[in-house]
């Protein structure tokens, strides 16, 4: 999956950051360049996380027992910002990074029917969602034409 890679180059990426290292790749791409391309891959692997089925196939492949992913978990909560969270096409993916935060939640995701039951749930979410929206829109509709037939 292109998203696992995407979190294992981050990985590599950040650790060779933190760790003062001057891998090849920082040497080569100038600081706005490597901040855009890191914003990048976050904004992708965080909007990721709004499906169940990856956290499902993270969870299967060991992923959310692996110490620095955790961590890399807590780290991305940043995204929760105003001025980060603008950014996010699917905001659902960070009330699942809030979830990831706890174990108990990380260890139910290898369980299949975890995953589709978050699913249903979400699809459920958005339905009621889009027909409250829809009501409210046409109430408000109704009543800027009331308004406008009593000003005349």
């Amino acid at each position: 999956m292109l998203s696992l890679f995407v979190w294992l180059k981050l990985r590599k990426l950040l650790s060779d950051r933190l760790c003062g290292s001057n891998s090849y790749y920082f040497s080569h791409v100038s600081d706005d360049t490597g901040n855009r391309l890191r914003f990048q891959l976050e904004l992708e692997f965080v909007q990721c996380l709004a499906n169940p089925n990856y956290l499902n196939f993270l969870a299967q492949r060991g992923y959310f027992k692996d110490k620095a992913f955790v961590n890399y978990l807590k780290y991305l909560l940043y995204w929760k910002e105003p001025e980060y969270a603008k950014y996010l096409k699917y905001p659902q993916c960070l009330h699942m990074l809030e979830l990831l935060q706890y174990e108990h939640f990380r260890k139910e995701l290898v369980n299949a029917q975890c995953a589709k039951f978050i699913d249903e749930q979400q699809i459920l979410h958005w339905q009621h969602y889009s027909r409250k929206r829809m009501r409210l829109q046409q109430a408000l509709a109704e009543q800027q034409q009331q308004n406008n037939t009593s000003v005349k």
